[in-house]
């Protein structure tokens, strides 16, 4: 038997297994149009190659956890991600980069979701807006 895995990767967003909060998807609404469509666009570009990508998009930041870096008008948007076996890719958490170092409390906040993941496999599918 000749094993052919043709499926696509799957983007879903980390939902809190508490309070059933989407943060990435809440983040991602707040934004204005036009960033939102950027966003969707690297998201659609992260599936596309498979959950990996390096600097400038993307980087490894601890625990397998990655960032996804969205920059557009000035704005520094970070989305943190895990990419797991069943070919899918778990957005952890999202903010606007302020300052040249990432803040330890926004890792913090990607590792915590990473954690209740773990322990609880809550996510939603992304749905790309159009």
């Amino acid at each position: 038997m000749i094993y052919t895995d043709n499926a696509e990767y799957k983007v879903y967003c980390y939902q809190n297994s508490n309070t059933k909060h989407v943060p990435v998807l809440s983040y991602i609404q707040q934004l204005p149009a036009k960033d939102k469509v950027k966003i969707s666009a690297y998201i659609s570009f992260l599936r596309n190659q498979k959950g990996h990508i390096n600097e400038p998009y993307g980087r490894y930041v601890c625990f397998g956890i990655r960032e996804l870096r969205v920059e557009f008008s000035h704005n520094n948007h970070r989305i943190f991600y895990i990419t797991i076996e069943e070919k899918k890719i778990i957005l952890l958490h999202a903010f606007l980069k302020k300052t040249r170092k990432t803040p330890k409390r926004e890792i913090e906040h990607a590792l915590n979701n990473f954690k209740d993941y773990q322990l609880y496999k809550n996510s939603i599918e992304y749905e790309e807006e159009t």
